[in-house]
């Protein structure tokens, strides 16, 4: 298939990318180049791209392509808690608007890459797809309202399938730091810390970028029947742990490295166990990569290429990066690129 990818040079496309042109599909990317240049290690080979802003994306640009891969978004919780507006012109408005115009351009598979915050606080039991939603950020609320926007334009020319995945972890080349599991090895890497700003208990369910780009991979050829309109979980029930439970694995891995949980940002409301089963059923998909292994992963490459607590902060941290890049110039107030690469 003709595949274009939103957000092809992010930590989750990078990575995407690279497993769908391995399965033989003709991949093209689509970004504004925010984080091309956060890369740890080897820079990635990246297929053929647009550069263009999403707020700004052409039906022209979309036309010819058999599916759209929707990752691009901004996908930091504390920014959108500083941003909403930008948060909801980017994520809601922008997102809903591309899906109309994959559909005008004859665009016949959509794939949205949801999130399983939707499920905001949901307790200790095991949440399905068809829990309450309670998203209790800007970036989870936009989640939602794509959702319920997109499915309403569907019908038998245009087919989306949306994809809720458990909180990322693993290395992509192009690193993300503000993610927990990666989070936490990398201080314990720098510092020989593991340091837990809360108390510890609440719940997560992690899913390894990997398994994320199989899972897509898995939605974009199935039998348009079985994802029509459906939105499922992605992940695997093993890795819903505890933050506690989380940075223990991470001890286990990083030499040296100690546990201290300080308890000084209080319980977090985000607390959630989710269901996977459905999505199994349906595809037959299996996560392949516990937090353990990707733990043991993220070790071995920090190491490897030499991270550094700058990079760590700065480069791999995206609300510190968007930040430099608006001081440098190279942004305006709206988080639009007001300067072009050579």
């Amino acid at each position: 298939m003709r595949v274009l990818i939103t957000g092809h040079q992010g930590y989750l496309g990078t990575v995407m990318a690279q497993v769908l042109q391995e399965a033989g599909h003709d991949v093209t990317g689509l970004d504004s180049g925010l984080f091309v240049d956060c890369v740890l290690g080897t820079p990635p080979h990246d297929p053929p791209g647009i550069r263009v802003d999403l707020r700004d994306v052409s039906v022209e640009q979309l036309q010819g392509f058999d599916a759209v891969i929707h990752l691009a978004a901004l996908s930091n919780d504390p920014l959108g808690a500083l941003e909403p507006q930008i948060t909801y012109d980017i994520n809601h408005h922008a997102s809903v608007r591309l899906a109309r115009l994959a559909k005008d351009a004859g665009v016949r598979r959509f794939l949205y890459a949801s999130t399983c915050s939707v499920y905001g606080s949901a307790g200790e039991d095991l949440v399905t797809e068809s829990a309450p939603l309670r998203p209790l950020t800007p970036y989870a609320e936009s989640k939602v309202r794509v959702e319920d926007d997109v499915a309403n334009i569907a019908d038998d020319s245009f087919s989306p399938v949306f994809l809720r995945n458990a909180t990322a972890f693993g290395f992509s080349p192009r690193l993300r730091a503000d993610i927990v599991l990666n989070n936490l090895v990398g201080h314990a890497v720098l510092t020989g810390e593991v340091r837990v700003l809360s108390d510890g208990t609440p719940w997560r369910p992690l899913v390894h970028a990997r398994d994320i780009a199989a899972a897509f991979l898995l939605a974009l050829e199935a039998p348009i029947g079985k994802v029509h309109c459906a939105a499922y979980n992605v992940g695997t029930e093993s890795n819903n742990l505890t933050v506690a439970e989380i940075a223990e694995s991470v001890v286990e891995v990083v030499p040296g490295a100690k546990l201290m949980i300080t308890g000084e940002t209080g319980a977090d409301p985000r607390s959630y166990r989710v269901d996977f089963s459905a999505f199994r059923r349906a595809l037959g998909f299996e996560a392949r990569w516990t937090v353990p292994d990707g733990a043991a992963e993220l070790y071995k490459e920090y190491i490897s290429a030499g991270l550094t607590a700058e990079d760590f902060a700065k480069k791999f941290t995206r609300l510190p990066h968007l930040e430099s890049l608006r001081a440098g110039g190279v942004l305006d107030e709206s988080m639009r690129r007001i300067t072009t690469d050579a």
